[in-house]
């Protein structure tokens, strides 16, 4: 069989009811073409199919990532990465390195995060001002929603002490002197991102190659991302190319949503490659930057509850949802804390109300801190939970000081989702954490915090199944963009995309999985990576 893939001596976990483990599998041209024991499918492969022998290795449906920012992640795996510093004073050295090896442009990326720091104090522009000089510097926190701009930013978006803070943002200010520290929270970050010189095709495309081999080595085989009009541009030209090596659940910016309806997208419009049809909002910020939006104030800050998006709070979101249901797009809307996921409850409620029915498959990305009596409003709207349990094994390790012992119960509660019958799906929110379903994986299954003070895990009555876990990559992401039937599985007519690791997760101590390694990928029938 000329062109096909044989898979023997495996251990191969299907996601299939009938037939949930298998030993091998065969492709045919993009799909799986049968699955079963080593010596029927071996014998139906024929003298023309390259087989490999897998030597008892675990065999999964290639992971689905279900919320990337992958040009971005691209980009920053070719930038300053400032994620490791592990103090103030590596931080301001790494800076001053890469300003110094990369003269005359802006700076930005670096995705920091102060929590490892003495005093998790947060940066200020006159820790690089002197370093940086006219070289414009803008820097965020590694969650998106936070940055830092020396004064050379500040002074080319206009930031001044006179201005006031920007609807859904805040400037943070030096108590005395009133002055900006740099420190620039959500929709504030827009003034400058406004003024940042846009990167150019090449520059895009370089970004999105580098970006694909990285997921290909965490066997990563499709990504439903946040997807910017150019970086959809981008995708477009990688699949005329035929260089697309994972396949793409495009989801634009909610402001697209008159751009979508004109141009005809609905949900699941597009490719076997590249698809469009969600759209995607803010309601709040994040837990780090003390911006994700509850009905109590912070613990460890009285004076603030969050920051609920401008989007929100004008209007323009309801608007924009209702107008997006009624033409068959999909909304997927970030909510972190408990007060923006009652409001979008809230929203899907009307939505659901008012709109003809179709199969509407709403999202919260994130839903990461639930009040009990929400639980059943998920249920009922049949919302998909886009979750991202790396998050919970990094938030974890501070999220006690934001938020105080009490809400801690509903913080990241995939177990109580999954056991009420609320669909859950995993990705990993790159760059804000790693493009690793492993991690994800291990984190869901022993919510063991960075930091180790965890062992036996943090909030541990959340702790899911390896096979629930592994659901939720494969078959919850393959539902929430409407491909449950192409996807998600290793069964016959399903897309041959699999990943080998290089040891059993059912087997071994969950506390290993994290050291767990993939040692091939295989992409609509191709191997696209080998360890």
């Amino acid at each position: 069989m000329t062109g096909a893939l044989c898979l023997i001596n495996g251990r191969v976990f299907t996601l299939t009811e009938k037939a949930p483990w298998a030993e091998a599998v065969l492709t045919e041209g993009s799909r799986i073409r049968s699955v079963g024991d080593t010596r029927t499918v071996r014998a139906e492969a024929g003298p023309g199919a390259e087989v490999i022998d897998l030597g008892g290795r675990l065999v999964l449906p290639g992971f689905i990532d279900n919320h990337t920012h992958f040009l971005e992640g691209g980009f920053h795996l070719q930038g300053i990465d400032l994620r490791p510093c592990r103090s103030p004073g590596a931080f301001v050295t790494t800076l001053q390195q890469y300003v110094r090896e990369h003269p005359g442009g802006w700076v930005t990326g670096g995705d920091w995060d102060e929590q490892p720091w003495e005093n998790a104090q947060l940066p200020r522009r006159e820790w690089i001002d002197g370093l940086t000089g006219s070289a414009p510097v803008f820097v965020r926190r590694f969650d998106g929603h936070m940055g830092l701009a020396n004064s050379a930013a500040l002074k080319r978006a206009g930031i001044s002490r006179e201005m006031g803070d920007p609807p859904g943002g805040a400037i943070d200010r030096d108590p005395e002197t009133g002055e900006p520290t740099g420190i620039l929270r959500d929709a504030a970050m827009d003034l400058v991102y406004a003024v940042v010189p846009a990167a150019s095709e090449e520059a895009y495309d370089r970004a999105l190659a580098v970006a694909l081999d990285h997921a290909k080595r965490n066997g990563i085989t499709s990504i439903h991302d946040i997807t910017l009009r150019p970086d959809l541009a981008a995708f477009q030209r990688m699949e005329e190319r035929g260089g697309l090596s994972c396949r793409v659940f495009a989801r634009l910016p909610i402001a697209e949503c008159q751009w979508c309806i004109e141009n005809g997208i609905r949900a699941g419009s597009g490719s076997e490659t590249l698809r469009l049809g969600s759209l995607k909002a803010f309601a709040d910020g994040s837990l780090g930057s003390r911006t994700a939006l509850f009905f109590d104030p912070y613990e460890d800050d009285p004076s603030t509850s969050g920051l609920a998006m401008e989007v929100l709070t004008s209007g323009r979101l309801r608007r924009w949802a209702l107008e997006a249901d009624r033409h068959h797009l999909q909304l997927s809307i970030h909510a972190i804390g408990d007060r923006a996921i009652d409001s979008i409850l809230t929203l899907f409620e009307e939505i659901v109300a008012v709109n003809p029915r179709w199969d509407r498959r709403l999202r919260i990305e994130h839903a990461q801190h639930l009040r009990r009596q929400d639980l059943n409003r998920f249920r009922s709207l049949e919302v998909i939970v886009s979750g991202q349990p790396y998050h919970a094994v990094d938030d974890g390790v501070w999220a006690e000081r934001r938020i105080g012992s009490r809400r801690l119960a509903g913080a990241f509660p995939f177990r109580t989702y999954i056991e009420a019958g609320v669909r859950v799906c995993f990705g990993s929110d790159w760059t804000v954490a790693p493009l690793d379903a492993i991690a994800g994986i291990s984190a869901a299954v022993t919510r063991r915090t960075l930091d180790g003070r965890h062992p036996d895990g943090w909030v541990p009555a959340e702790k899911i199944s390896v096979a629930q876990a592994v659901r939720a990559y494969a078959v919850a992401g393959a539902y929430a963009s409407w491909e449950e039937s192409v996807k998600g599985r290793i069964a016959p007519g399903y897309y041959a995309d699999m990943v080998v690791l290089d040891r059993d997760l059912f087997a071994i101590d969950p506390a290993g999985i994290a050291d767990a390694r993939v040692e091939m990928t295989v992409f609509a029938g191709a191997v696209v990576f080998r360890a």
